[in-house]
């Protein structure tokens, strides 16, 4: 998981990473090479199943890197869309490359800044994007989007106000029903569908304790 929150500067080393804002934009030949790649890792037998995971790798990376710097207290960067470089050949951490950009400010509201910079700017876009290639459940992605944000804060060793922050996060939409931040963990209440790959399993905060029968 650590690797999750490394985020490569300046430009990639072939050239092949593309800015996330022109995915976003209806360009979706980079997402569909993703999903095939995914797909042919897991030996996947639904398109949903691929979809689901790849969705749920970006939000995790999106979501560590995001809540690092607010956690460290630390000028985060520019992580916007056209900034931001992603490349679905590679897996963490050469996925992401950040175009050089001047740090922002602090955010004097963390909450505000984590919802703007990844749940409005990134994932909602995402998940339309990945919903035009695959027919899977937007409850589902969401489901993925509350694991990944509750996964980087468990990384992060829970600190006090940082799960204050995701606890608000959690308790809003698009994210508000899609699992319980408690004492133990995270409990979601959808299933990300891993454990319908081949070998697969049920994760450790899913909504099933055993692989449901197909």
């Amino acid at each position: 998981m650590e690797g999750f929150f490394a985020l490569r500067s300046g430009p990639p080393p072939d050239g092949s990473a593309r800015p996330l804002a022109e995915l976003y934009a209806g360009a979706a030949g980079p997402l569909r090479s993703r999903l095939a790649l995914v797909g042919a890792r897991l030996g996947a037998p639904e398109p949903r199943v691929a979809a689901s995971i790849a969705y749920l790798g970006l939000a995790a990376r999106l979501w560590s890197i995001t809540l690092a710097p607010c956690v460290r207290g630390e000028p985060p960067p520019d992580l916007s869309p056209a900034l931001l470089r992603w490349d679905p050949s590679h897996s963490t951490p050469d996925d992401l490359w950040l175009t050089p950009a001047a740090p922002v400010p602090p955010p004097a509201d963390p909450v505000t800044h984590l919802r703007a910079t990844v749940l409005d700017a990134h994932l909602v876009p995402l998940l339309a994007a990945t919903r035009a290639e695959v027919r899977v459940s937007a409850r589902l992605l969401w489901g993925n989007a509350a694991s990944a944000l509750a996964g980087a804060l468990i990384q992060l060793g829970r600190p006090a106000r940082a799960e204050t922050w995701v606890a608000d996060l959690l308790a809003a939409p698009p994210l508000a029903g899609t699992g319980q931040l408690g004492p133990g963990g995270f409990r979601r209440s959808t299933c990300c569908l891993y454990y319908r790959a081949p070998g697969g399993s049920v994760c450790g905060d899913c909504c099933f304790t055993t692989p449901p029968r197909r």
